[in-house]
């Protein structure tokens, strides 16, 4: 295959076990840029043997750090991705034959994903097909600087969709999902105090199981056994447990300062 003209801007922080297999799958890409977060492990030694286009920035807010990556790259297309994501050889040929003779159509592509949890693939409650926006043009595409977590993203134009799939091998094992949900959702419950959002108990309640529902009933995560439950489960939890943080930072009387350019309800 021929080189595309796309840079591939990959985030990384301690990614020795799982980086390798996501540059192997993106050497058809002109560009490789590496985003790197302080690695302390053998990330960036990996990275070398693919790139000289290493940049370390330590990550503050997950917007701002993509938006500054996306800034790094010199080629007329972008492919986002994190190390621990790969790309198929079917999306890579769909990637070089549709993409750069696309100029003008679309300013952006998305693509199905397949979500593992260690190697098992989750194929319902919402987790396939997941449309994921990952291939945009260099300066119409960028994410809300100051979040945390979820950031929103913005662009003018239309979005295509690629039919190719891409793998994320999002959580290592149980304890990395449960880890990352943690985090996650106290990152959620800290931009409710930020913001001054009114939050009550019968709406978070309501949205628990209107999830549940959702997720392993009407998008099947029945189907995927014990997993699909068990995920199921966690993303009905997730406005609960971000409540309970919340409920307990108010008791508690924590004051955090409004994130940089956005406005506190009053």
């Amino acid at each position: 295959m021929n080189k595309v003209p796309m840079s591939v801007v990959i985030i990384a922080k301690n990614e020795e076990k799982r980086l390798e297999e996501c540059l192997k799958s993106v050497t058809w890409a002109e560009e490789i840029v590496i985003l790197d977060d302080n690695s302390t492990d053998r990330t960036v030694e990996i990275a070398r043997r693919y790139t000289d286009r290493i940049v370390t920035r330590a990550m503050d807010y997950e917007g701002l750090h993509r938006n500054f990556g996306y800034a790094q790259a010199t080629q007329p297309w972008i492919l986002s991705l994190d190390a621990d994501e790969r790309v198929t050889s079917e999306l890579a040929e769909e990637i070089a034959r549709v993409v750069p003779k696309n100029q003008g159509s679309h300013v952006c592509y998305s693509m199905p994903m397949k979500i593992f949890i260690g190697d098992e693939w989750i194929r319902g409650g919402g987790y396939y097909p997941s449309a994921r926006t990952k291939i945009f043009m260099k300066g119409r595409f960028r994410y809300e600087d100051y979040a945390r977590v979820h950031p929103r993203a913005f662009y003018e134009g239309t979005c295509g969709h690629l039919k190719g799939e891409l793998l994320h091998y999002s959580f290592r094992d149980i304890e990395d999902f449960m880890r990352k949900f943690n985090r996650e959702t106290s990152f959620e419950a800290e931009k409710w105090m930020r913001d001054g959002r009114p939050v009550s108990l019968p709406n978070i309640l309501r949205k628990t199981v209107d999830r549940f529902w959702k997720n392993y009933l009407i998008k099947k995560g029945w189907s995927s056994g014990f997993l699909g439950y068990f995920v199921s489960v966690f993303h009905s939890m997730y406005q609960l447990v971000s409540y309970a943080k919340y409920r307990d930072m108010k008791r508690r009387g924590v004051v955090l300062e409004p994130l940089p350019g956005k406005a506190v309800r009053v």
